[in-house]
């Protein structure tokens, strides 16, 4: 391909090797993931006799722990002044729990696999973030977050996507599919561990004191924490994917095509992140975040109405759109507003206050799935979407 006309290098080709390889690091990991993931809820309901409330809470307490875990393995990485030994750390434990899930002969044990697995996560989570952040130049930072997102998120492809295809070889064998995620997982702890380097530290280890101390806290400043209360209030109104699995099999969808879903989702997710982060560089990240949630907006009503097939897909598409919209566009907002020094901590409570409201969300959607039925849920949804909306039109024009 011929280079651009004004001689300098597409934006993916100026992108740092090291991200590039964080970002398979996240594919292959996120394949093991969502091939068990994409099967567990269905798998919960008519394998396990689990109630739609007991799943959210399941995923919610979920995904809470890696966001409670994330905060202070970001604070410790700050203090430590590197990322990616605590990186390795994360990926490894997940990589270990993985043989958890197919072993698992009671719901108790399936809690067990997931709440481990995402201490892993958490574990890696804020340390990555902020290892990308010192790896990316700063005029491409948008760019490289929305890269990786998007590598993250083919990998969320592929694993529902190979999960449908081991079902329908297996003859809807649950287990077998669990086992097979475990190679993948063990795949990206070796690519981090040879492929990543850490850049120099730029400046020397914290001493030792309290994590989270209050200075470094208050350090963190008004926009950091501007940003972290919207990521709150928006998280509320976007619960766990496990309910668009749900809601499939509302519509009909038969068991076998379950992860097809997040197939569908994860495409849309991959296509729409890295434009995205590529756009926010040269524009006002509020604007591409009010057009996610308008998104979400749409996809909550589309699946709140949808009956069938068709409507369904419609909604799905809709939220992997807000997904890819919005979710690497918060990450960068974080990098811009935090210290370099406590990249980490900044990250870790962001993660901790957007988990604590998935759990919320999850909990709750659950609860008024089981009561008012899938409707009144995505409903739900659309209002505290348009919420967040509002309040993100008051802070422009409050700045």
């Amino acid at each position: 391909m011929a280079p651009p006309a004004n001689g300098r290098q597409p934006v993916w080709r100026q992108i740092p090797s090291g991200i590039w390889a964080i970002g398979m690091v996240s594919l292959l990991m996120d394949v093991s993931s969502e091939m068990i993931h994409a099967l567990l809820p269905v798998y919960l309901v008519t394998a396990m006799g689990a109630s739609p409330a007991l799943v959210g809470l399941i995923e919610g307490i979920a995904e809470a722990t890696a966001s409670i875990t994330k905060i202070f393995s970001g604070a410790i990485s700050d203090w430590l002044g590197r990322r990616k030994l605590l990186a390795v750390i994360g990926y490894g434990l997940a990589a270990l729990t993985k043989p958890i899930f197919p072993l698992a002969s009671s719901i108790g044990w399936l809690m067990v696999a997931r709440f481990v697995d995402r201490v892993g996560k958490g574990i890696r989570g804020a340390p990555r973030d902020a290892l990308v952040a010192d790896i990316a130049p700063p005029e491409l930072r948008g760019a490289s977050f929305g890269l990786r997102q998007s590598l993250d998120t083919i990998g969320a492809l592929l694993g529902p996507a190979i999960a449908i295809g081991l079902m329908w070889l297996t003859a809807d064998n649950f287990r077998v599919t669990f086992w097979a995620a475990v190679l993948p997982a063990f795949a990206c702890v070796t690519i981090l561990i040879f492929a990543v380097r850490e850049p120099e530290t730029r400046q020397k280890p914290q001493k030792a004191t309290v994590p989270l101390a209050p200075k470094d806290l208050a350090r963190l400043g008004r926009a950091f924490w501007g940003v972290t209360a919207f990521a709150g209030l928006f998280t509320l109104a976007r619960f766990s994917e496990a309910f668009l699995i749900l809601k499939s099999q509302d519509v009909g969808l038969p068991i076998v095509l379950a992860p097809v879903v997040l197939v569908v989702m994860n495409a849309v997710y991959a296509l729409s992140s890295y434009p995205a982060g590529v756009l926010s560089d040269g524009m006002k990240k509020t604007t591409l975040l009010a057009v996610g949630l308008v998104a979400l907006v749409l996809a909550d009503v589309v699946l709140a109405l949808a009956s069938g097939l068709f409507g369904f897909g419609i909604g799905l598409v809709l939220w992997g759109l807000h997904m890819g919209l919005t979710q690497g566009l918060l990450s960068s907002l974080v990098a811009d507003t935090v210290p370099a020094e406590l990249r980490g901590t900044g990250f870790g409570v962001f993660n901790l206050v957007s988990g604590l409201s998935l759990l919320a969300a999850s909990f709750g959607a659950g609860l008024i799935w089981a009561q008012f039925g899938p409707g009144a849920t995505f409903w739900t949804g659309a209002a505290i979407a348009c919420l967040s909306l509002a309040v993100l039109m008051a802070f422009r024009r409050g700045r």
